[in-house]
């Protein structure tokens, strides 16, 4: 896998065993429900979910992603950055390197769901080329008990 270097001197790589409670950690404060150290654990240790972080020199994790493969399809199943890198290209960083590893895989198309209110995370896949296939209403479940809607797009890998 080539390493995208961001300004930050961040680079992207396949997440380690040791990684899976700092990837929790991110996750939770991303979403409402955040999935436990044992589950990332499991992903990365999984074939079909390869999980990947953008990190420094000295592995602090800046943000990660995970793929599921579906044959000639891929998901993007969840993305997260840190909330002190946000907004400095690491999620950018993090997709690019994805579309990067995924140019010698079988896939052809990337999918990824995204609440309808996560006006960043719409236009960052905007930029990337995604767009708009479907809709769920009522996916995402958020604190306050009204569910939120999801966003389904797709974009051609090529």
């Amino acid at each position: 896998m080539n390493f995208w270097l961001s300004p930050a001197t961040l680079h992207v790589e396949p997440a380690r065993p040791g990684d899976a409670e700092t990837i929790a950690r991110l996750h939770a404060e991303g979403f409402y429900r955040g999935w436990t150290r044992e589950e990332f654990a499991a992903y990365i240790a999984g074939d079909g979910t390869p999980v990947y972080v953008a990190c420094d020199a000295r592995r602090h994790i800046a943000g990660f992603a995970m793929l599921r493969h579906l044959g000639e399809e891929v998901e993007l199943i969840t993305i997260a950055v840190d909330r002190k890198w946000r907004k400095k290209g690491v999620g950018l960083m993090l997709m690019r390197a994805l579309f990067e590893a995924l140019l010698m895989s079988p896939a052809r198309r990337m999918l990824l769901e995204v609440a309808a209110d996560n006006t960043a995370a719409l236009r960052l896949y905007g930029k990337l080329g995604f767009h708009k296939i479907g809709e769920r209403k009522g996916y995402y479940p958020r604190p306050d008990g009204t569910p939120a809607t999801a966003i389904v797009m797709a974009r051609d890998l090529g």
